[in-house]
């Protein structure tokens, strides 16, 4: 199956989300979020990301996490992640709880397209102190993608992870889950990276927003908005409409996209020192905010 019929049934299935000019969206992905050990990249900016998951809670925000949330080719299980970062489960256990929990799966996370997957180890933990399980996400659906879909104007925004032009990382995801966890996941300690990566192997990145692209102008300039190559995208109104909202792994900062009263803008989230010399979690509008409307196609 071609890059293009993979993202044509990620589009024909994806989950419908109404949304109108006052919505207001965060979207990250490739957090990778891991156990906390050597080779968790997402250890260094957790802090970073819980400060800006608290604002985006607290402001309203529907949270949509387009992929590789979870990093599940280097641990083997969910709960290994949940103990390490249980924080961050239990303030997306909130966005969860007020209907404003968008997931979709990247191929890091792949296993949860499985729905009985995600009910066995996403439903619930158990709490030690207390010796009980405790519910977490109970109910919670993955999807391959996401379309918000304005309730006046009918334009769309496409969202999804954006392996679907990896035709190595989405068809043999479990090959690439087996070369991480028995020899890439120990050699990423001492510094050496998995040259399947396409954020880690700039051809590959280069091929796959190609792919991308010529998909979104074959669709007539649907705006799209996507992750994995872990690169920041933002294009001006009348450019071809490929939005990447870059990682969470990022040296010292996380970056996303926010949609807000019918905006987009590309921001970053990162560790500045103020004059005193104390050190505070500040957001950068890297680019935007542009005008949703000014993407249609003419």
């Amino acid at each position: 199956m071609s890059s293009f019929k993979r993202l044509d049934r990620a589009y024909k299935n994806a989950k419908t989300i109404s949304f109108d000019d006052t919505s207001k969206f965060i979207f990250f992905s490739d957090c990778h979020r891991g156990d906390n050990s050597f080779a968790d990249d997402f250890a260094n900016n957790r802090n970073i990301y819980f400060h800006a998951l608290n604002h985006y809670y607290r402001e309203g925000y529907h949270y949509c996490e387009l992929g590789d949330g979870d990093e599940l080719w280097e641990n083997i299980n969910f709960e290994s992640i949940f103990e390490a970062h249980k924080n961050v489960f239990q303030l997306l256990r909130k966005f969860h709880l007020g209907n404003r929990l968008h997931m979709v799966w990247g191929n890091h996370d792949m296993v949860y397209r499985d729905k009985t997957y995600v009910d066995r180890h996403l439903s619930s933990y158990f709490e030690p102190i207390d010796g009980e399980s405790k519910a977490l996400f109970e109910g919670l659906a993955y999807h391959e993608a996401l379309v918000l879909k304005h309730s006046n104007t009918a334009q769309e925004v496409f969202c999804t992870h954006g392996h679907q032009a990896d035709w190595w990382n989405y068809n043999f995801w479990r090959v690439g889950r087996f070369l991480v966890r028995v020899l890439w996941k120990p050699l990423q300690v001492v510094g050496i990276a998995d040259p399947t990566s396409p954020a880690k192997n700039y051809k590959e990145l280069i091929r796959i927003e190609r792919r991308i692209k010529r998909w979104i102008v074959k669709n007539k300039l649907r705006i799209t908005i996507a992750g994995h190559t872990h690169r920041p995208r933002f294009p001006e109104p009348g450019q071809i409409p490929f939005f990447n909202d870059g990682s969470c792994v990022h040296p010292r900062s996380i970056t996303g996209i926010e949609l807000e009263n019918d905006h987009i803008s590309l921001i970053k989230w990162h560790i500045d020192t103020k004059i005193d010399g104390t050190l505070q979690i500040v957001r950068v509008l890297l680019e935007g905010p542009e005008k949703l409307s000014d993407y249609v196609a003419d």
